[in-house]
This record gives structure tokens, sequence and C-alpha cells, in this order.
């Protein structure tokens, strides 16, 4: 389980603190997103979660274990990460991701590290792939190759930094579900921020919604309300069903 309490960051002495108080837990095999205007501190606190900035004060824990004094190597282990732009140069499928192992084989690879990269790659249907360099694939296949690198690593936390930013309607819908599967088959969390807030829906169990860098309201999918997303994103929308199904309509768009 992954538990952030009182988490304070900023980024210099003088500017103002980004996150300021930001607590919440995910548990393993759960789908939390992270919801809030842009500039309100998801990357930064991702960024806080994966180590690449320190926090000021609050802890940020994995199974009891403080992430903030864990080796970035051992980190890296429990964690995998996925940005929205990865980049991976002319390297083919399957090396790409044996990357992913790096954390744990260091300069070379060995055999283990090699079968658990043809067994990712099977896992999301990249098998056929291995070979072809990753420069040929579509935008959907590649970020299919982001996830299967981070799913190389063998992690305990999952973290997509708006993950389908750059992808058709067809591959975004593909890459959700694939990464809400691996999510219940591995028992690993997911914690994601996406921009299209019926995607969001759709995908997550838990949502953290992030105002003025404290999460305002922690719920589960079923207890999201149009209060809830107006306040926070200070739109004009209400909340419908259809088909069992929670879908959010832009008022101000006459959708």
């Amino acid at each position: 389980m992954l538990k952030v309490t009182d988490l304070r960051f900023a980024y210099s002495r003088r500017s103002a603190p980004v996150l300021r108080g930001v607590s919440f837990e995910l548990a393993d095999g759960e789908v939390g997103i992270v919801l809030g205007r842009n500039g309100s501190g998801k990357t930064t606190l991702f960024s806080n979660i994966l180590g690449i900035n320190s926090p000021d004060s609050g802890s940020i824990e994995f199974d009891g274990a403080d992430l903030t004094k864990m080796p970035r190597r051992e980190r890296a282990k429990l964690i995998a990460y996925v940005p929205q732009d990865i980049r991976f140069g002319a390297l083919s499928v399957f090396d790409s991701v044996l990357m992913g192992r790096v954390a744990r084989f260091g300069l070379t690879a060995g055999e283990e590290d090699r079968e658990q990269t043809r067994r990712v790659l099977d896992e999301v249907g990249l098998a056929a792939l291995a070979e072809r360099t990753v420069t040929e694939l579509s935008g959907g296949e590649r970020q299919k190759v982001a996830i299967a690198r981070a799913l190389a690593q063998e992690p305990r936390l999952l973290v997509l930094d708006e993950p389908t930013g750059n992808l058709d309607i067809e591959n975004e819908r593909l890459i959700l579900e694939e990464a809400r599967k691996l999510a219940r088959s591995r028992n690993i969390g997911v914690l994601s921020s996406l921009h299209d807030l019926n995607r969001a829906l759709g995908f997550g169990d838990r949502f953290f919604f992030i105002k003025e860098g404290v999460v305002k309201y922690d719920c589960r999918r079923e207890d999201v309300t149009a209060d809830m997303i107006n306040d926070v994103f200070g739109g004009r929308v209400r909340m419908v069903e259809f088909e069992g199904e929670k879908i959010i309509l832009d008022e101000k768009k006459k959708i």
C-alpha cells in the first residue's frame, strides 16, 4: 500500500509551495486517479513519489517503508513510471523493454532478465513485434512498449502521467484497459493523472482531487459528484447515468 501523509513541497524557499499537505492512501490492485487543474501539483506529486524531488516535509511510505530514505535503485524496484512522452531511440521493442530491468541487473542482462522481458511482451500483446524498431510502431504500440518496459521492472506501483495524451480514442481506450487489467492480475497499485474526466471515471477505482495544494476530495468512483468536479475545476458540469455508468456533461459546451 502507498501512503502519503501531509506531503509539502516548494521548488525554492522564495516560491509558494505547490503541495501544502497532500495525504491519501492507495491499496494494491487499485487504480487511483489524481485530478486537478493545470498547475495544481499532479506532476510535482509524482516527482516526489518517484524520488525526482524530495519533499520539504511529510512522508511517503510503501508497505511501511519510508520511500524518501530508500536508495534510488531500491525505489526503482518498487515503482515504475510511464511519462506522457517517452523516447526510445532506435532500439528494438525487445531491447527497449529489457532496459526496464536495469535497476535489477546493473551492467549486463542475464537470462532471467531476458525471460522476464519475453513474459511481459507476451502479456501485453507485443511478442510478435519484439524485433521491430520502436520508431516503426504506431503511437498506441509505442505507449504499450512504455508500459511493458515499466512492467519489466516487476514494480509494486505503476505511476502514469497522462499516459494517453498523444493517442487517438481507440488506442487510448486499449491502453487504459490494459493498465487496469494488469493492476488486477499482478495486484499492483496504479496511480495516474488523466485529462479526460469521462475516461478517468471509467478507468479509476479511487479519485484524489487536488485543489490549492491539498487533496480536497478522496472518494471511490461511485461517490464522485458533479459538485466536486465544479469545485476543483471551476467549471459547470452535470452528471447523468447511462447504462449504469456515470457520464459527465459540460454545460458550457452544450454536449
